[in-house]
């Protein structure tokens, strides 16, 4: 009620409200998110809760990294005004039995492999969408997938919000940042930076004319097996707009990595855009002028 209460407020002085959803142990990624709301926006919020309904039995919930009080200074450092940092309780007071499904778009890539995740963050970002009111809401392109699944939902459902994607950032290393990185150790800090490498060398092949794929998709899983400390989870090639599967690549294109480095999961894609090949007309031979025929 009090974020409602300050957001109303805002706008009915005619400020613009900025949301940066997270689930806290902020890092560069989320601080270039909050330092753009702040430019666009007349006040920018920051939300922290780790989210219990996308977590699976078997994942890292209860160590997922939390660090409020180190959260807040460095929001308000990157020009957040206000966070919001609700408890397991006051998000789901009561068991929660209405979840959001966004159809089509949560049972590929990383829903294949966390089945149930994509309800818990359709399900969490719609309750903090509704929260805040009319809004810009930045997301990482880093969760290529998070993205697409927001807008379609943000479309679908008529949320009064316009859906910010904001380049992934990256350390001088070429990993993406992220909060599971401080769980990885010095060789698999080292052993992790294979994805972004298989990413480049792919996007490579693709920018050389390579149009296949399963020839990117080949590329992408040997480059990521060169590194032993990474498991591959899934390499794939789809359409940017709507992940769905590409016979033959031409336009906005994302090439997407899941892998294991240790116990720690993660993420990982870039985009290329493929530009429509037109077929080329070549006209043919001039025949012989017959009688009666015009000439040009």
């Amino acid at each position: 009620n009090d974020l409602r209460a300050a957001l109303d407020h805002a706008r009915s002085a005619g400020l613009t409200v900025g949301l940066v959803p997270t689930m806290g142990a902020l890092h560069q990624g989320h601080l270039s998110l909050i330092r753009r709301s702040a430019a666009e926006c007349d006040l920018t919020v920051v939300t922290v809760f780790v989210n219990p309904l996308q977590f699976g039995p078997n994942e890292d919930l209860a160590t997922y990294p939390r660090d409020l009080g180190a959260d807040l200074r460095a929001a308000a450092a990157a020009g957040a005004d206000v966070v919001f940092a609700p408890t397991v309780a006051e998000m789901y007071p009561e068991p929660t039995v209405t979840t959001v499904h966004v159809d089509g778009l949560v049972d590929v890539l990383e829903g294949a492999s966390r089945p149930g995740h994509f309800a818990g963050v359709a399900t969490v970002v719609a309750k903090l969408l509704n929260l805040a009111g009319p809004c810009r809401a930045y997301f990482g392109e880093k969760d290529w997938q998070q993205l697409v699944v927001v807008r379609r939902l943000v479309r679908d459902l008529d949320f009064p919000v316009e859906v910010v994607g904001c380049q992934t950032v990256r350390d001088r290393d070429g990993l993406a940042c992220s909060s599971r990185n401080v769980r990885l150790s010095p060789d698999e800090r080292r052993a992790a930076t294979v994805l972004s490498r298989a990413l480049a060398d792919a996007a490579a092949l693709v920018e050389a004319r390579e149009r296949d794929p399963d020839t990117i998709r080949r590329r992408l899983t040997e480059v990521v097996a060169s590194e032993p400390l990474v498991r591959l989870d899934y390499a794939e090639v789809v359409r940017a707009a709507d992940l769905a599967p590409l016979e033959r690549l031409e336009g906005d294109v994302r090439l997407l990595v899941a892998a294991r480095v240790g116990a720690t999961r993660l993420i990982d894609n870039v985009g290329v855009t493929v530009p429509l090949e037109r077929a080329v007309v070549v006209p043919a031979p001039a025949g012989p002028a017959t009688a009666g025929s015009e000439e040009a």
